[in-house]
Formats: structure tokens, C-alpha cells, sequence
């Protein structure tokens, strides 16, 4: 089936693992119908009794460059701004409040939005070409730095927040925070099989053991992610975001939304 305008596609496979697809080319840079879509997406996999794991994945050259810069550009005011805080802030809960396992399996670049969602999942394989990252500050924005701080260590996160640094899977999985590196031409299957492993369990106890493992997280997410939101914003009723996303850009049109890193956008 397809949700929204067929950027996010779900299959539920005979073994119960619903496998979740975005693909919005070029870069899959999501609109704000984008970010609803796969909230919903997530949502309903989770809902569905006869679900129990999800692989989120995507198709095309990376695994998410966060919100549309594209679809912002055109909008006057602060609409698609807000539009596009509501709807990462409705994906990423998703993706950590859906009552089964989501595994993500991340191929290429992973940026802005991209770190909201691999860094609410509960498992994440990458392909040996992924690198993680948030370019926020060299755009005018904030955000995700609830997610990031748990992919590394605090004082890595505040690096690579401050220099807009990026890190590779490699790293990751020397961190522990990434399961698997491999191949991109088995990424795929990996994160199935990963899946397919949990889905294997008993489903009740796999749901339970979702539940108890977000009732004694540290962090409350949602709440953090919700906070950082509010600077982003507040960087935009000042007009330092538009001043640097414009000079960023090099157009003469204020940009309002969030940032744009050329070709990959992120939240």
C-alpha cells in the first residue's frame, strides 16, 4: 500500500516484519506531507496485531536528508516551518513509541531528520558507504541533538552539533551504537534478518519488552526534541536562519524553514 503522496510505501511480509520504504528523490528530503505519512505509516504497522518488527529503510542515494528546503522556498511566513516541526516531531515519536521493534537500515547519507528517526529506532544497521550527521548550525537551525546524543558520547555530540562534523557507520559500530556494518547490496536483507530474528519471539513479550525499555529510558525524547524545536524557531522570528540560509544558498529570496545543505536538506 501507499501513504501520502507514494513517498512512503509499507509491505507487511509473511513473517509478520512490516517493511517500511521512503523514497522521495532526489535525496529523500521529506515534505511536511512526507513527515505525516510516515507517521502514520509507522502508526498503523504498530497498531496491526499481525506486525511484529519493522525495517524502515530507504530507497535512491540516501537514507533521509530531513525536511524539503525546496517546499519551504515556495512558502510565505512560517507555515511549512511549522509544518515541518509538527511532522518530524510525529515521525520521530513514532518511530519510538510503535509498540513493536523498528530496525532502520541506513544507506549513504543520514542527516538532520535522518538522525531523528535512526536515533529513536531501536536497532540500526548501515551500509559501509552511511555517515551521520547534523549540518543545523552552519543553516540557521537546531534540533535532533536529543537523537544524535544517543548514536555517541556527550562530548562527541556537542562536536559534531558545534562543527557540523559527521561520523561513519564504522564509528558507530565501534560505539555500539550501530549493530551491523555491511555491503550496501546487503543492507537490505540484513536488517530483514535482524527483524525477522525479533519477529520470531514471542510477540507479546517483544511488545512488552518495547514497553519496558522506553518506561526506564533515561531521556524523555519527545519532551527534549520538542525543546530544541523551540530555538530553531525562535532563529527564525530573529531572521539570523534566513540571513544564513540565504547567504548559504545565494539566493535573493529569505528562506524560511529549516536548514538546506545544497543538494541534502535536513531538519
Amino acid at each position: 500500500m501507499a501513504d501520502g503522496p507514494d513517498m512512503i510505501t509499507t509491505t507487511v511480509l509473511a513473517n509478520g516484519v512490516a517493511e517500511i520504504v521512503m523514497d522521495n528523490p532526489p535525496v529523500n528530503a521529506l515534505p511536511v506531507a512526507g513527515w505525516f505519512a510516515l507517521a502514520a505509516a509507522l502508526d498503523a504497522a504498530g497498531a496491526n496485531p499481525d506486525v511484529r518488527a519493522v525495517v524502515l529503510r530507504a530507497e535512491g542515494r540516501g537514507f533521509n536528508a530531513g525536511v524539503d528546503i525546496k517546499e519551504m522556498q515556495r512558502t510565505d511566513g512560517f507555515t511549512a516551518l511549522l509544518g515541518a516541526n509538527h511532522g518530524c516531531y510525529a515521525a520521530f515519536k513514532a518511530v519510538y513509541e510503535c509498540p513493536v521493534p523498528v530496525v532502520v537500515a541506513v544507506n549513504g547519507f543520514c542527516l538532520g531528520g535522518g538522525i531523528g528517526l535512526s536515533g529513536n529506532a531501536d536497532v540500526i544497521v548501515a551500509a559501509d558507504d552511511a555517515t551521520f550527521g547534523l549540518p543545523e548550525v552552519e543553516r540557521g537551525a537546531l534540533g535532533a541533538a536529543t537523537h544524535l546524543s544517543r548514536l555517541v558520547p556527550q562530548h562527541r555530540m556537542r562536536a559534531m552539533v558545534y562543527t557540523a562534523a559527521t561520523i561513519t557507520a564504522q564509528e558507530l559500530h565501534a560505539y555500539g551504537s550501530v549493530h551491523s556494518v555491511v555491503p550496501q547490496a546487503e543492507l537490505r536483507d540484513t536488517a530483514l534478518a535482524v527483524a525477522g530474528n525479533i519477529a520470531e519471539k514471542d510477540p507479546t513479550v517483544i511488545r512488552a519488552a518495547k514497553a519496558s525499555l522506553n518506561g526506564i529510558d533515561p531521556v524523555d525524547v519527545n519532551r527534549s526534541y520538542r525543546f530544541e524545536q523551540g530555538f530553531t524557531f525562535e532563529l527564525n522570528l530573529a531572521g539570523v536562519a534566513d540571513r544564513i540560509r540565504d547567504e548559504f544558498a545565494g539566493t535573493s529570496k529569505a528562506v524560511t524553514g529549516q536548514a538546506d545543505t545544497g543538494e541534502q536538506p535536513d531538519n
